[in-house]
């Protein structure tokens, strides 16, 4: 394997994570990216200051810090003096890091980082990764853990999906019970030094960056004086190491207490067998529904139809999760449906599925959601049936409906909704699809929507010019609304708001498909808007409970088939 400072040039950046409470933080301009890290300075406890001029357009969020006197706002542009004369009077008032949000183009950047460089400032200017002296990582807090990614300041958006990847891998709970496996390690090391078996300090409590010595697995004897002092703690940095996370996330400290007293250096590890049925069905068609992301609420039949296909042919919205259950022999293609080619990746993917099916191959189309419900599943069960061969269809889960569930939005709640309608918010070839009238007592899902949400609310709360006066009654401003992101996967996320807030509010969480907009007062059935104008949340681990249920009902279930 070859070392990344073999390559000439391939400088590795130095990653760190700096404590910068109190510290004032420059930020020149008023824009979103400035909003972005003034958000970002302001959680991490700094006190940023915004440069601009009183002439341009501040962001919202921005606009809402400064009326609260969160930041200060000097409203003129930078000067040069700005760096000397802002700061912190402990350290002469030169300020502790400046970001430049003016754009690479603009010449006040260049000459704003050659001021940093010269005065030792840390400076980072936005899409100008030559001026910077630092970047912002994209991060997963939980707890004490932090984890932070860059792509060296290459500009791409793959840093923030790697970060999502990696958190949901990670347990829940991982933060908290890294504090309690610390705090079991002090209180170790604390007895062990009061009963005089340790006259050594706590080693590498405070520095992430030290790994294992080249003794970790040095056998213990009671021979060893030295290393049997410290033998419990040793014992506790085996079990970090070698134990399952999801394991480490469910021990008590009655637990720790119990396998400290009777800890052996022999593990067992349970092993989990795959078997699949390797039997082909010939030249058969199947469309399958792959429900809203969660691989656990795929139903059974499709599930086996994954296990048996041949050639899988899947939409591109078809969550990872659900992909890796594809065993590795079968073919996989993902459709390549992006705005602008929708119908030719379609009738691409028609034509593969019927070459396969004339080679007797078992076809397996897996669709999101439904198949029928915005899914084009009949148009292509029309397809292949004139072709001579009638596909075998399989619901899904639609998130049409779940997705409203998985945020805690009863779709109907007495007294409040009593019937549901589910709309697309976009029509054939992009046009805009006429929108629905108000009902008070109706829960509206709009499907393919989020990309043109603002004239999507526009055309609920408003008439056209091209409207019939009175045609249709318009959606009150103040109706709750929220918007469900990549619903039932570990990285779920939902913008609760009303029709006159929800696009600020996406705005300032950004996008992250495949999403659905829910308006109706059922939106705040079970989460009221307690005086915000929008709130975020982040995350679900619903489902994370039942895998042990679900496996116990799977063996009965296989018992009663023999």
């Amino acid at each position: 394997m070859k070392s990344t400072t073999d390559t000439p040039g391939a400088a590795v950046p130095l990653m760190t994570a700096w404590n910068v409470e109190s510290q004032i933080h420059l930020i020149i301009g008023a824009n979103s990216l400035a909003a972005a890290r003034c958000a970002k300075s302001l959680e991490a406890g700094a006190q940023p200051v915004i440069i601009a001029p009183e002439t341009v357009d501040v962001h919202f969020t921005l606009a809402e810090h400064i009326a609260s006197e969160k930041v200060q706002w000097v409203r003129r542009d930078f000067q040069d003096d700005d760096l000397k004369t802002l700061g912190r009077e402990e350290v002469d008032r030169v300020v502790d890091a400046v970001f430049v949000t003016l754009g690479a183009t603009h010449p006040t950047s260049s000459h704003i980082s050659s001021l940093c460089r010269r005065l030792r400032i840390p400076v980072n200017v936005t899409d100008a990764p030559d001026l910077c002296t630092f970047t912002l990582l994209s991060t997963y807090s939980d707890g004490p853990l932090h984890i932070g990614i860059t792509t060296s300041g290459r500009g791409c958006k793959i840093a923030s999906r790697l970060r999502r990847e990696i958190a949901a891998f990670l347990p829940s709970n991982l933060g908290a019970a890294i504090d309690r496996l610390g705090a079991v390690r002090r209180r170790l090391w604390e007895e062990d030094h009061a009963a005089g078996r340790t006259d050594a300090a706590l080693e590498g409590d405070d520095d992430d960056i030290i790994g294992q010595k080249h003794t970790f697995n040095t056998l213990v004897t009671e021979d060893d004086v030295a290393a049997a002092k410290t033998r419990r703690t040793r014992w506790l940095s085996q079990i970090c190491e070698y134990w399952p996370l999801r394991k480490l996330v469910s021990i008590t400290d009655a637990d720790m207490d119990e396998i400290l007293k009777a800890y052996s250096s022999g593990q067992s590890q349970d092993s989990e067998t795959h078997i699949t049925n390797g039997i082909s069905k010939k030249g058969k068609i199947v469309l399958a529904g792959s429900g809203p992301g969660h691989p656990d609420l795929l139903t059974r039949a499709t599930y086996n139809a994954i296990q048996n296909a041949d050639i899988i042919l899947a939409d591109k919205l078809v969550p990872a999760p659900v992909l890796d259950l594809i065993p590795r022999r079968t073919e996989v293609h993902i459709a390549r449906k992006f705005p602008g080619n929708a119908d030719q990746a379609q009738e691409e993917f028609l034509q593969m599925g019927l070459a396969a099916l004339r080679k007797g191959r078992q076809v397996l189309r897996l669709k999101q959601g439904d198949p029928y419900l915005y899914g084009r599943g009949a148009e292509e069960f029309e397809f292949f049936r004139g072709e001579g061969y009638i596909p075998i269809v399989l619901p899904g889960i639609t998130s049409a409906m779940s997705a409203s569930l998985f945020a805690d939005i009863p779709a109907t709640h007495r007294g409040v909704s009593d019937q549901v309608l589910v709309c697309t918010g976009t029509g054939r070839k992009g046009a805009a699809p006429q929108p629905p009238t108000y009902v008070p007592t109706q829960t509206v899902v709009f499907l393919m929507a989020l990309h043109r949400l603002s004239a999507l609310i526009e055309s609920l709360t408003t008439s056209s010019a091209e409207e019939v006066p009175n045609s249709r009654a318009l959606w009150p401003k103040e109706t709750p609304c929220a918007i469900v992101e990549r619903a039932s996967c570990p990285d779920q996320r939902v913008v609760r708001s009303t029709l006159e807030h929800i696009c600020q509010a996406f705005e300032a969480a950004g996008s992250r498909p495949p999403g659905l907009l829910v308006v109706g007062a059922s939106c705040h059935v079970l989460h009221g808007a307690n005086g915000q104008k929008w709130a975020i949340e982040e995350g679900f681990s619903g489902l994370d409970g039942l895998s042990g249920e679900v496996d116990a009902i799977s063996v009965a279930l296989n018992e009663a088939e023999k």
